[in-house]
């Protein structure tokens, strides 16, 4: 396992940004997504997606939110990185 894994997420892509934050944890810890526990039960995931989805006046440009799941540092940011490091 590496030290930090990073992946870009388009916001204006039909997968939510929940399933992109399982999918990039999963792959730095070399795991099936389905291995993993459920988002929710380290963020509310509904907000999560409404904290950085398009928005009418354009997509939020600054800001990032950071969080432990499934013994991972998670940080997504508003320019759609999401980092996943060893917690």
């Amino acid at each position: 396992m590496g030290e930090q894994y990073s992946v870009q997420y388009d916001r204006l892509d039909d997968e939510p940004l929940s399933v992109a934050v399982a999918d990039a944890v999963a792959t730095f810890r070399d795991h099936a997504i389905t291995d993993l526990e459920p988002l929710h039960y380290a963020i509310n995931a509904d907000a999560l997606e409404r904290l950085f989805e398009p928005r009418p006046n354009g997509v939020r440009s600054t800001g990032s939110v950071t969080f432990e799941y499934s013994d991972c540092l998670v940080t997504v940011a508003a320019d759609g990185e999401i980092r996943v490091e060893a917690a």
